[in-house]
C-alpha cells in the first residue's frame, strides 16, 4: 500500500490494549478506522474519543453474521476495506485437569475461529482493494508453557492459519502477515498495567509495527513477525 492516507482498516477488539494502540497509529497516518468490541457503550465512547474518522460497531467475533455486518457498514461509510486487523483475543490459563469445557471453547472460538470469521467476511473486500490482512498472534504460538493448553492451541493454530491464508490469497494481491508479540503491557485478561511494566512492549509499539508493515514496498512481505521486549524485566 505504501501510502495509507485515506485508506480504511477494520480492527477487531479495538477498544483497548493492542487494538486501540493500532487504531491510534493508523488514524495518525490519515486512515479511516472501524473498531469493534462486544459492548456498544464502550465501543461508542472509544470511537467518539478517536474522532470522526473512527466508526465503532458492537460485534462479537464468534458471530460470523456480525463480522459481515461490520464489513458492510465500513464500506457504506468509508467506501472500502483496505485492511483487516484481526486482534480480538481472550485467555484462560489452567492445568488441563482444571480447564473447563466452556473456557476451552471460548479461547478457541475467539482466538482462532473468530479470526477465520473476520477473514472470511472481509476477503472479498480485501481482494477488491488489494489490501492487507494482519492477525495478532503471540509468541505463545511457537513457545508452549504449562497451563497454556487452550491459549497455546489457539495461537499455534492462528499462526498456521495465517500462513496458509497468505498462500491462498497472495495471487489476488492481498498481503497477509501475523504479528507474534511477547510481553505487552495491556489490560488483557483483566490485567492492570503499571509503571513497573515500562520494560514491556507497549500497544503503541505494535501500532507502529502495523504502520511499518502496511507502508512497506509491495514487493516485500514479512509474513511472520516475532516481537519481544529488548530488555526483559528482572524477576
Amino acid at each position: 500500500m505504501q501510502n495509507i492516507e485515506g485508506k480504511t482498516a477494520i480492527i477487531t477488539g479495538g477498544t483497548k490494549g493492542i487494538g486501540l494502540g493500532v487504531a491510534k497509529a493508523l488514524l495518525s497516518k490519515g486512515m479511516n478506522v472501524t473498531i469493534t468490541g462486544r459492548v456498544q457503550a464502550t465501543v461508542d465512547d472509544v470511537a467518539k474519543s478517536l474522532g470522526s474518522k473512527c466508526l465503532g460497531i458492537e460485534a462479537d467475533v464468534r458471530d460470523y453474521d456480525a463480522q459481515v455486518n461490520v464489513v458492510n457498514a465500513t464500506i457504506e461509510k468509508f467506501g472500502a476495506v483496505d485492511a483487516m486487523i484481526a486482534n480480538a483475543g481472550v485467555g484462560h490459563f489452567a492445568d488441563i485437569e482444571e480447564m473447563s469445557i466452556d473456557q476451552w471453547n471460548q479461547v478457541i472460538d475467539v482466538n482462532l475461529t473468530g479470526v477465520f470469521y473476520s477473514t472470511k467476511a472481509s476477503l472479498a473486500a480485501l481482494k477488491k482493494s488489494e489490501g492487507y490482512l494482519i492477525t495478532i498472534a503471540s509468541l505463545a504460538g511457537t513457545n508452549f508453557f504449562a497451563k497454556g493448553s487452550a491459549y497455546n492451541a489457539s495461537k499455534f493454530g492462528l499462526v498456521g492459519f495465517t500462513q496458509a491464508v497468505m498462500l491462498d490469497v497472495r495471487d489476488h494481491g492481498v498481503k497477509v502477515s501475523t504479528i507474534m508479540p511477547g510481553s505487552v503491557s495491556t489490560y488483557f485478561n483483566n490485567h492492570i498495567p503499571t509503571d513497573a511494566e515500562s520494560w514491556k512492549i507497549q500497544p503503541e509499539d505494535i501500532g507502529k509495527l502495523v504502520v511499518d508493515l502496511m507502508t512497506m514496498h509491495p514487493r516485500t512481505l514479512p509474513s511472520k513477525v516475532e516481537v519481544r521486549p529488548s530488555m526483559p524485566g528482572k524477576k
